[in-house]
C-alpha cells in the first residue's frame, strides 16, 4: 500500500490520482463500491427526483437531497478552493462550484468517479431503476441547476493517503467517509493541512462502525462525536452539531433510512 501520492496523471479531460489505489483480494472497499447496482442506486440517491426516490406518500421525503443538504453548511460567501472527499457520483461537488472558483472531488471508487466525470462532461447520465425482483426501468441523471461542471475535477483515489500537491482548501467537506475508513485517524490527521486558517470544515457520518471497514482497534473506544471533538481539537474548534437523515432506495420497496452526524468545524488560525 502505497504511503502517498506522488503526482497527478491527466489525459484530456479526465484526471486520476497516481500510484493511490489500495485494491487486493478481499478489500471491502474496492468490492462493494465497484458494483453497478450500488452505481445506480448513488446515481438515484444523489440526481433522483422526490417522486424516482420515494413514490409513497407516507414515506420519510426529508430524508431526499441529503448530499445538497450537508453543503448548505457551509458559509454563504464565495470561496477559492473546495474539497471533496468521499464525493461519490459528484452532486456535492457540482452543489460547492456554485460558490467555489475550483472543487475537487475525490473517491476510492472507479466506478463512482467515472459516473461523476460523465456528468461533468457531458451534463447527464443514464441508469436504471430497480423496481423489484429483476425489474427495473431506465432513468437519467443530470446536472443540477446551477452547477458549473467547468469549475470541478474528479479524481480516483485514497482519503488516508492524500498528497500534499493537493495544497489547502477554503473549505473540506466529507459526508459519510469517515466510517468507511480502515484507519480514520489518518484522515483526521491530515485535515489539519487540508484546510486554511479560518476555513470550514464539514465532516458527516452515520457512525456505523463495521469491522469489515475499520478493524475495531482504529473505531473510536467513545461516541464518535466526543472522538471526532478530541482528534480535531488541536486545529479546529467546533461551530456546530446536527442531525441529518438520508435515504437510499434499493427498490421500490425497499429503503435505507439513516441518521448522519453532521458537524461544522473552523480551522484555528
Amino acid at each position: 500500500m502505497p504511503a502517498s501520492i506522488e503526482e497527478f496523471s491527466a489525459h484530456g479531460n479526465r484526471f486520476a490520482l497516481a500510484s493511490c489505489r489500495r485494491i487486493h483480494e478481499g478489500d471491502a472497499m474496492a468490492n462493494v463500491y465497484e458494483s453497478d447496482q450500488l452505481l445506480s442506486e448513488y446515481l438515484l440517491m444523489h440526481y433522483g427526483s422526490e417522486e424516482e426516490i420515494m413514490p409513497w406518500k407516507f414515506g420519510p421525503k426529508e430524508a431526499i437531497g441529503f448530499p445538497a443538504r450537508t453543503v448548505a453548511y457551509f458559509p454563504e460567501e464565495n470561496c477559492d478552493r473546495t474539497l471533496d472527499l468521499g464525493c461519490a457520483v459528484g452532486r456535492s461537488s457540482f452543489e460547492l462550484s456554485r460558490s467555489s472558483a475550483e472543487v475537487i472531488g475525490i473517491d476510492f471508487s472507479q466506478s463512482f468517479i467515472d459516473a461523476a466525470e460523465t456528468l461533468r462532461s457531458s451534463g447527464q447520465h443514464d441508469y436504471q431503476i430497480l423496481e423489484t425482483g429483476k425489474q427495473s426501468r431506465p432513468a437519467t441523471a443530470t446536472l443540477p441547476d446551477g452547477a458549473i461542471p467547468e469549475r470541478v475535477r474528479f479524481l480516483q483515489g485514497d482519503a488516508m493517503n492524500l498528497p500534499d500537491s493537493l495544497g489547502s482548501f477554503d473549505r473540506v467537506h466529507a459526508a459519510n467517509l469517515i466510517c468507511r475508513l480502515p484507519e480514520p485517524q489518518k484522515l483526521l490527521q491530515r485535515l489539519g493541512s487540508l484546510v486554511r486558517p479560518g476555513g470550514t470544515l464539514v465532516l458527516a457520518t452515520p457512525c456505523t462502525w463495521l469491522d469489515e471497514f475499520t478493524p475495531p482497534a482504529n473505531q473510536p473506544q467513545s461516541d464518535t462525536f466526543s472522538w471526532l471533538k478530541d482528534e480535531l481539537a488541536e486545529h479546529f474548534e467546533l461551530c456546530s452539531q446536527h442531525d441529518e437523515p438520508f435515504l437510499i432506495r434499493e427498490t421500490a420497496r425497499k429503503f435505507q433510512w439513516t441518521v448522519s452526524l453532521v458537524s461544522v468545524w473552523k480551522r484555528k488560525a
